[in-house]
């Protein structure tokens, strides 16, 4: 029996939860902007009081890897590995547009051909989106990048995509073709992590708590109002 605790901060939404085995135990999380720095910590300790789970006793903590929010990603990296290092427990790591594109399979709803692609799209400004491919068993078909969602971007699609993700509401009526499905109500939570981190936790795939970084694809740029 593993139970792992799982941090998303990636994105908007502030998210933590409990998992037993791959399975949901329990779910803290707030889409209030900007408090990861606040909440995150508070979140964990909630989470932990309610199940009478101690940090100590938990097999590993797994923490959204990105692309994303650049001080969000530091932030969850950062507690992840804290209290990993204090508690001598192990780090896993789950890409973040993997987590996305494995909820999406958990749409019991949705019908996805043998060949399609599942593109979850997280935001990156202005028509820019990080993405990535994956097929239905969540093997990576396309490289994690930055793109513009432009026409040369749509023209290139040549079977069924599906879309997911902050990123994917920017995609525009026009640039829609008979290959892209857009699949709604999918975002940052941490519930999407648990099946993922204990797969990695079975086959004993654990980060160095020492030199770990998140995907941030992009540096850090500050901007100055003028």
């Amino acid at each position: 029996m593993a139970i792992i605790l799982s941090i998303e901060s990636s994105g908007t939404i502030c998210s933590v939860a409990l998992h037993q085995n791959g399975e949901l135990l329990a779910l803290v999380e707030s889409d209030e902007p900007n408090i990861h720095g606040q909440k995150l910590a508070v979140f964990i300790k909630e989470i932990t009081d309610l199940q009478k789970i101690s940090i100590n006793s938990l097999d590993a903590i797994a923490v959204s890897e990105g692309p994303g929010s650049y001080t969000g990603l530091r932030i969850g990296v950062s507690i992840a590995k804290g209290l990993c290092y204090a508690s001598k427990i192990p780090l896993i790591a789950v890409d973040t547009l993997q987590s996305l594109a494995y909820a999406m399979l958990q749409q019991t709803e949705i019908s996805f051909p043998e060949n399609a692609v599942l593109m979850p799209m997280i935001d990156a400004r202005r028509m820019e989106v990080y993405l990535a491919g994956y097929d239905l068993k969540l093997e990576r078909t396309a490289t994690t990048k930055p793109v513009i969602l432009d026409e040369t971007f749509f023209h290139a699609l040549n079977q069924p995509t599906s879309v997911c993700g902050n990123g994917a509401s920017k995609i525009e009526s026009s640039f829609f073709n008979k290959y892209l499905t857009f699949v709604p109500g999918i975002n940052f939570s941490a519930k999407h992590l648990g099946h993922l981190a204990f797969l990695k936790f079975e086959s004993q795939h654990f980060e160095d708590i020492a030199y770990f970084e998140p995907v941030y694809l992009k540096e850090f740029a500050v901007v100055i109002k003028q």
